[in-house]
């Protein structure tokens, strides 16, 4: 049967039951199917085969040209599709999509504005041939246009028709919407992994240093440098900043790998019970040491003894110490003999020992023994970019060990960055734990975020220490090891402070450093509040 007549009878046939059947299962197709290619496809051939509504297309906007093209098709050849291609108001599907208007076109050879440019005209049955067209529309707005072709001489009704087709075309808009979330949430995703992944591909990433921030770019270079070397390193920097876990990843990346890493905190443990530990002792040496043991130093032998918080060691035994940096020997509590060891030390400290040795709390001899390799672990705040990754990876990770999947409202992570983080990583990773455990909603909102920050900010900080040496970082040097105890703890914005905002920064004559300080604000704290006041220009 030639093509012309099978459309005509089928056409002729439509009843409105295949109506009704068309429209259900066109629901089930776009409400189930996990490929809208195929679920679009196949509501086109419906149209077709039960109601004669032929060669049905979906015509979107092309992202790049944005010319109106054929992106799904029903009974349209591969070279019609490529055809099928207009600029935004061209012919009738073009006027469509920009008028968002229906177009009922009751015989195409006598309207000037059918172009027959995808299909051509001799393709189609040699009678009077409809065409209608009408808007996918999301929010009211057209964002496509679904087309068929009918013959005229049905006894079905034209109003008919497109009462199915705008019903079709809904189900549509839908399926287009909801693929494209699902595509925007994909991307975000896969970007997000992308950004994770190259941050632990970074070179300190395994050895759980993350950040690709220039201040700790070079502090990683520093230790790649150094670390193949014998030489003694003291590390510097705020309590919370990783200095262990760079005294770790110089002993890794050492030929001392393969042999014991020794910790141990000066700050821990009693004055009275150090010595032992450190040196170890002999049987009956002193009252309860009923066995001969060995020290810290001992065990470390051919490996790195790490002295962590060493500003603390009481100042008898910083001779002993000393003596072990310059004779690589040592001697147990209640021992005679010395013992010969061969290990790297690797010292840190939050403390100011500069200030310390003038104060007469510790040794020169042993502060210049300590700093043959200085190494300086910047603070949060001067760590720029590096809070978004690390609430990144921390979410992810505690996501994982609680079995949930807590995301980030929008803005939550510019309160994050403008925050001072006084505890530095330590404290970020605990306000990130709460959150996740604290969040009823799957979401942590801002509401949630402001109430655990302003909670972190009544933490009094450390008293300001005077001034000293720190290396470059970077262009970045911070002008004292401690924080200014009158930077103002964390508060929510508000439009209300927009005017002293300003006022501070003329005053300081467009300087917003000076003018932070004059606020009690960290430099930080005023630009994200000039930002969120969409002040930047103005300042």
């Amino acid at each position: 049967m030639p093509n012309s007549q099978r459309e005509a009878v089928i056409s002729d046939s439509a009843t409105p039951e295949q109506e009704i059947a068309v429209l259900l299962e066109a629901a089930k197709l776009i409400g189930k199917s996990r490929d809208p290619d195929a679920a679009i496809y196949r509501v086109l051939g419906l149209l077709s085969q039960l109601l004669g509504l032929n060669r049905g297309r979906v015509l979107l906007p092309d992202p790049e040209s944005g010319q109106l093209s054929i992106r799904h098709a029903y009974g349209l050849t591969e070279a019609e599709r490529a055809r099928g291609a207009y600029n935004l108001g061209e012919g009738v599907t073009g006027r469509v999509l920009k008028t968002g208007q229906v177009a009922l076109i009751q015989d195409i050879d006598n309207e000037p504005e059918y172009l027959a440019r995808a299909v051509d005209r001799a393709t189609l049955p040699q009678e009077t041939v409809a065409y209608i067209a009408v808007p996918i529309l999301q929010d009211e707005v057209a964002v496509g246009v679904l087309a068929v072709h009918r013959l005229r001489r049905r006894t079905r009704q034209f109003k008919d028709d497109l009462n199915v087709l705008r019903v079709i075309a809904a189900m549509i808009g839908q399926i287009l919407y909801i693929n494209r979330l699902i595509a925007e949430s994909t991307a975000e995703l896969v970007s997000e992994n992308r950004y994770l992944k190259r941050a632990l591909d970074t070179q300190g990433a395994k050895y759980g240093l993350l950040g690709d921030s220039s201040t700790l770019q070079h502090v990683l270079k520093q230790v790649h440098r150094i670390a193949g070397t014998q030489a003694t390193v003291l590390i510097t920097g705020d309590s919370g900043t990783g200095k262990e876990k760079v005294a770790r990843m110089i002993h890794q990346i050492s030929q001392r790998s393969d042999r014991p890493f020794i910790a141990i905190n000066s700050a821990a443990i009693p004055p009275d019970l150090l010595e032992s530990e450190l040196f170890g002792h002999e049987k009956g040496s002193f009252t309860g040491a009923n066995a001969a043991k060995a020290g810290k130093i001992l065990l470390a032998d051919r490996g790195t003894l790490f002295l962590d918080e060493i500003g603390d060691m009481p100042q008898t035994l910083q001779s002993k110490i000393l003596r072990v940096l310059q004779e690589r020997l040592v001697q147990p509590v209640g021992g005679t003999r010395e013992i010969p060891v061969d290990l790297r030390v690797i010292a840190a400290t939050h403390k100011n020992l500069q200030l310390a040795v003038s104060q007469g709390q510790f040794r020169l001899d042993l502060f210049y023994r300590l700093n043959v390799i200085p190494l300086y672990m910047p603070s949060l705040r001067d760590r720029a970019g590096d809070v978004r990754l690390l609430t990144r990876h921390f979410l992810d990770q505690f996501n994982h060990r609680h079995g949930w999947n807590v995301v980030l409202q929008e803005g939550v992570l510019e309160r994050l960055e403008a925050f001072d983080w006084p505890g530095n990583i330590r404290q970020l990773e605990n306000v990130l734990e709460r959150s996740v455990l604290l969040c009823n909603t799957g979401q942590i909102d801002i509401e949630l975020i402001d109430g655990i920050l302003h909670d972190e900010s009544r933490v009094s900080a450390p008293v300001k220490q005077p001034r000293e040496f720190r290396p470059d970082i970077g262009g970045i040097a911070p002008a004292w090891n401690g924080h200014d105890s009158s930077i103002r703890p964390y508060q929510r914005v508000a439009s209300s402070e927009s005017e002293s905002l300003l006022e501070a920064v003329r005053r300081c004559g467009g300087n917003k450093t000076r003018a932070a300080l004059s606020l009690g604000l960290t430099p930080r704290q005023l630009r994200y509040r000039l930002q969120k006041l969409g002040l930047d220009a103005e300042a």
